[in-house]
């Protein structure tokens, strides 16, 4: 698995889709995720620091899984099939490491609020990465 930043979110008005551009932490290959705007915001508003005046539903699951003795530990995007991207929830509770399937918008709106690794299998990146 390698290591990705997120290195772009691009919000595009009047669209059903955004863009989020993942890039390697230490390389230079990079590729985009198509998702919708709802969790494009969302990312933005936690790359931003941006408080909403009521918990919105990347932030209620936060506070569930918290509530609940875990922690989001990182996150995985592990397949592509038919264009769509695959995700897991790697979350940590006392000794314990549950996967959890998710979409890549939800896990790196997640990963952004945690501030935790966004891993990418090497197939993957090997499949749609720029720069390579």
């Amino acid at each position: 698995m390698i290591e990705m930043l997120l290195a772009k979110v691009i919000l595009q008005d009047n669209a059903e889709q955004s863009l989020i551009y993942l890039r390697e932490k230490e390389g230079e290959r990079s590729f985009p995720i198509v998702i919708g705007p709802f969790e494009a915001q969302e990312i933005w508003r936690q790359v931003e620091g941006e408080k909403t005046p009521r918990p919105l539903t990347h932030q209620l699951l936060a506070t569930v899984m918290e509530r609940l003795g875990g922690y989001l530990k990182r996150v995985l995007i592990n397949d592509l099939e038919n264009k769509t991207f695959f995700a897991r929830l790697v979350i940590q509770r006392e000794d314990e490491e549950l996967e959890i399937d998710s979409r890549p918008s939800d896990a790196i709106a997640l990963a952004t609020r945690y501030r935790c690794a966004i891993l990418v299998s090497e197939e993957v990146l090997d499949s749609v990465s720029k720069g390579a």
